[in-house]
């Protein structure tokens, strides 16, 4: 940015002349231009100038003049990891052109684009609120997450860096680096270097691009938002060890107050806002899907000081033979002791990182899985959202819409390929309800992603009730190609003529006739019927030989294959004028006289209730994690509408009134998400009966928060947000039905409060 800029400095002047003939060669400039060059205020290394045209605006970097310690200043290194980079999607600026003609300005430079932004030259962010102080840094480890995530293979950097021993040649490059520039013997970097090589981690082996000088200043950020658009200044990466790299990132959190060479090493102690360490490594390795505990983050951060201490060194070093490019250098030399003690304190402390005690965390598996999920919405499913909306659109009118689009089918397809399958069943996946509980919030910001993943309502909950009642034969026979994604199927539940919200009042009958059972009713609701792929329903019903005494035990639940004589599809209903042929629609269904074996009992007669029990917990759970996504979207939407549109002078956002809603609805998501996770945690731990509390309250949070947010959003959007253009009516919809589907907000408020007088009274017994 130009007020980071100052006149270019004595000692890096160049002709720019030279230089303009040169980028109108290459069609950058016209010699006609008026070409202006400022250097920028900040860097210890290669000077870095803004080049400016009355059209367009450049930077470039390059070599300092002069003698050079040797392996230094490799501006090629720089040029090329940028532009695979770049090619790779990954945020840098775009690399243009790479000169290594010393007669243009004296040395090799490159040119890249400029990029207009944020640039936070003090990490501690004075004159930035706290909230925005933890998105900034949050964002920062999300891009640096990314990065160690990357594919080397796939960059085609080969030969870049050596990979695996980084360490070992760590120590070795800076105690070099340090050597040659020192201008006094230091016992203290001596000891330290001693210390580094006796203390290699065990295990040195796990390579990935790495930065090298990954810090907050080195990030450029949106002009508005918490959001990083470029990272920059690559001169110090190569492949290897990524912890090394976090550590670097980390090390100001360790930093002694006392000690202040610049702003950017200033210690980040104390400043409200800013993550702490256990924060952001938990950040950082749920992004990158790999276990929390860091073992010898100690050594990490000593050589992360040493690295410093001899960076430091070598300023100085310019400094004396009259080539720094800063204008301070020659206050460094007075640094190298104080850091080198520095780095042996953190060498003798036992630092590890978090624990996995950490709340609400992940395992491993379900950290690397989650990433998985990510990256697959990412490249698939969202640039498949458009495709997938014109399939609907286009056979709104025609029997086509109830069949999924090919462009699903093959998504599917390939997420089984990926191992991305029956995410939400324990038994199969591996995973916990907690793990799946931030799987199901990224798959809800797409309204098909549950059913690529095969995760969808209402065949999760059948699958679940298959798994953990079913006999051996109906597992086979329907649980088997479900879990497969060959078929689909639906639950029969809610009924027209009675009050379903009292579950027992249900009027469906199930009669026993020799070595069948018959079944009369009426049912509605029954989400997923018009699917053509749907075979089997599981119907509840009332089973008139149960004991009419027993309100829970009249009950039971019956599988019922979709193509028997009697079972009818009466009508699509529809959602606020919708059909949800995206999920198959929601249908009435008779039976009249519907015959099926006695071996499609579940369980056996009067067990419907108890059955139910088991299939709502986590299917409560799944559709309040994925309503947590769909409304962190919709929070998205509404700020992207409040900070491009004006009203009475000012954005919508200036607005107190939409700042207040902006502010309340990310109040509400976070309380959301952590009750859900609280009930996910719940659910593994003590099981759906013992966690029914739990689940009553985020069945009521979810869905009351899903409707306030959605509100907000579709009101900043005006008549917008109610049209077809943008997704939130569809949202909304969506939200709305969860107050009433699998039970309505009262009953669900009515236990809650008997379960917490209940948990009440018990306390107050214990005390007496």
């Amino acid at each position: 940015m130009e007020e980071l800029t100052t006149p270019v400095r004595q000692q890096h002047k160049f002709s720019v002349s030279r230089l303009q003939r040169y980028l109108s060669v290459n069609s950058r400039v016209s010699n006609n231009d008026t070409l202006t060059v400022r250097q920028y205020s900040t860097g210890q290394s290669n000077p870095t100038f803004l080049i400016q045209t009355p059209s367009n605006s450049y930077v470039l970097r390059k070599k300092p003049s002069g003698e050079l310690l040797p392996g230094a200043h490799k501006i090629d290194r720089e040029y090329r990891v940028q532009k695979a980079l770049f090619s790779a999607g990954f945020p840098v600026p775009q690399p243009l052109l790479h000169c290594t003609d010393a007669e243009v300005i004296g040395t090799d430079f490159y040119l890249m684009e400029h990029m207009r932004g944020r640039i936070f030259r003090d990490l501690r962010l004075p004159g930035v609120s706290a909230a925005e102080r933890t998105a900034l840094y949050v964002a920062a480890v999300e891009v640096f997450a990314k990065l160690h995530s990357l594919d080397l293979a796939s960059l085609n950097l080969e030969g870049y860096g050596k990979g695996a021993d980084y360490c070992k040649r760590q120590v070795s490059t800076w105690m070099k680096q340090y050597s040659a520039a020192a201008h006094r013997d230091i016992p203290a970097m001596n000891e330290m270097s001693d210390w580094l090589m006796k203390n290699l981690p065990a295990n040195d082996n796990e390579v990935t691009l790495v930065h090298g000088d990954f810090r907050l200043d080195n990030l450029v950020f949106h002009p508005t938002e918490a959001r990083v658009i470029a990272v920059l200044d690559w001169e110090l990466s190569t492949t290897g060890q990524p912890l090394a790299d976090l550590a670097y990132f980390l090390m100001p959190h360790y930093w002694p107050k006392s000690m202040n060479i610049v702003s950017t090493l200033g210690s980040l102690k104390g400043i409200e806002g800013i993550p702490t360490v256990d924060d952001l490594i938990s950040i950082y390795c749920r992004c990158r899907g790999i276990p929390c505990a860091l073992p010898q983050l100690n050594f990490y951060l000593a050589l992360s000081v040493f690295k410093i201490a001899a960076i430091v060194q070598g300023v100085y070093a310019r400094h004396l033979r009259g080539n720094a490019s800063a204008p301070n250098a020659d206050q460094f030399g007075q640094c190298v002791e104080p850091l080198a003690k520095v780095a042996l304190q953190l060498a003798q402390r036992s630092v590890t990182g978090p624990t996995e005690d950490s709340l609400f965390l992940q395992s491993a598996k379900g950290q690397a899985v989650l990433q998985q999920v990510k990256d697959f919405m990412r490249q698939y499913i969202l640039p498949a959202q458009e495709e997938v909306a014109e399939y609907y659109c286009k056979h709104a009118q025609s029997p086509q819409r109830w069949h999924a689009p090919q462009k699903i089918e093959d998504l599917k397809v390939k997420a089984r390929e990926a191992g991305l399958w029956n995410l939400f069943l324990p038994a199969v996946s591996g995973l916990s309800q907690l793990d799946y509980a931030y799987i199901a919030e990224e798959t809800g910001r797409c309204l098909f992603a549950p059913e690529v993943f095969n995760c969808q309502a209402p065949d999760t909950g059948n699958m679940e009730v298959l798994h953990m009642f079913g006999s051996e034969e109906q597992k086979r026979k329907w649980l088997e190609p479900l879990l497969r994604g060959e078929i689909r199927s639906c639950f029969c539940m809610t009924e027209p003529d009675v009050a379903s919200s009292d579950a027992t009042n249900m009027e469906c009958t199930l009669r026993r006739d020799d070595d069948s059972y018959v079944i009369d009713g009426k049912k509605w609701w029954i989400s997923g019927a018009g699917n053509p792929q749907c075979k089997v329903a599981i119907v509840m019903c009332r089973s008139a030989s149960q004991d009419a005494s027993s309100r829970h035990g009249q009950h039971s639940m019956i599988l019922v294959p979709m193509d028997t004589p009697g079972v009818k599809l009466v009508r699509p209903l529809t959602v606020f004028g919708q059909d949800d042929a995206i999920h198959g629609g929601h249908f009435e269904m008779h039976f009249e006289n519907v015959r099926v074996p006695a071996a499609n009992i579940i369980l056996g007669e009067g067990r419907g209730f108890e059955i139910a029990q088991g299939r709502l917990g986590p299917g409560r759970l799944h559709h309040c994690m994925r309503a947590v996504g769909v409304t962190e979207l919709a929070l998205e939407l509404l700020c992207q509408r409040a900070a491009s549109r004006h009203t009475f002078g000012k954005k919508l956002y200036q607005h107190e009134v939409v700042a207040h809603w902006i502010a309340e609805c990310r109040l509400m998501i976070e309380q959301t998400r952590l009750l859900t996770l609280h009930a996910a945690h719940a659910l593994d731990k003590v099981g759906s009966g013992a966690a029914r509390k739990q689940i009553a309250m985020i069945k009521v949070a979810a869905a009351r928060m899903a409707c306030k947010v959605l509100d907000c959003a579709i009101q900043v959007h005006g008549g917008a947000g109610v049209s077809g253009d943008f997704p939130l009516a569809q949202m909304y919809s969506y939200a709305r039905v969860l107050r009433i589907a699998d039970g309505p907000d009262e009953v669900h408020l009515s236990s809650i409060a008997h379960l917490e007088l209940r948990d009440q009274l018990k306390k107050a017994q214990a005390k007496l």
